[in-house]
């Protein structure tokens, strides 16, 4: 495999988006090797899937659309990106705030820590944000098979 493979796509921020980022992101891995039945393929599509509706429920209308990346490094670091232009970071709510929503960020950290990874937000030049995680590449190595007679 290449030492940097990268991947991207920019959706509307519309709540049918999110289903079509999951699944992009799920197509993108598993052309780089990632078993789609693997335990952290499911993890990663619930983590887009939390990136992706933040995206478009607390951008408020301010961001017409958002980009996912994905970054593959050395096959060692899997990396995907949810960016926005709406200037706002996302905020972490008190456990005492009783609200159906608003945990996204809280879910997407405890699973990306559970991974083995990080998470990150990074301002863009353009005035909005992109919320990171990284993690660990834990697809299997593809091994060639030899042929005996060489």
């Amino acid at each position: 495999m290449a030492d940097h493979q990268e991947a991207s796509v920019t959706l509307p921020s519309d709540p049918a988006s999110v289903s079509a980022a999951r699944k992009y992101v799920a197509n993108v891995l598993t052309e780089w090797g990632l078993p789609g039945d693997a335990e952290v393929a499911d993890t990663i599509r619930l983590i887009v899937s939390e990136l992706a509706t933040n995206a478009v429920q607390h951008t408020r209308g301010q961001s017409p659309t958002f980009t996912v990346d994905v970054e593959l490094n050395r096959d060692e670091q899997l990396r995907i990106g949810v960016t926005d232009s709406h200037p706002r970071y996302p905020k972490r709510l008190p456990a005492a705030v009783q609200q159906d929503n608003g945990r996204g960020m809280v879910i997407i950290r405890w699973l990306t820590a559970e991974c083995g990874g990080r998470l990150s937000v990074c301002p863009t030049e353009e005035g909005g944000k992109t919320v990171w995680i990284a993690l660990p590449w834990t697809a299997p190595i593809k091994h060639r098979h030899r042929d005996p007679a060489h």
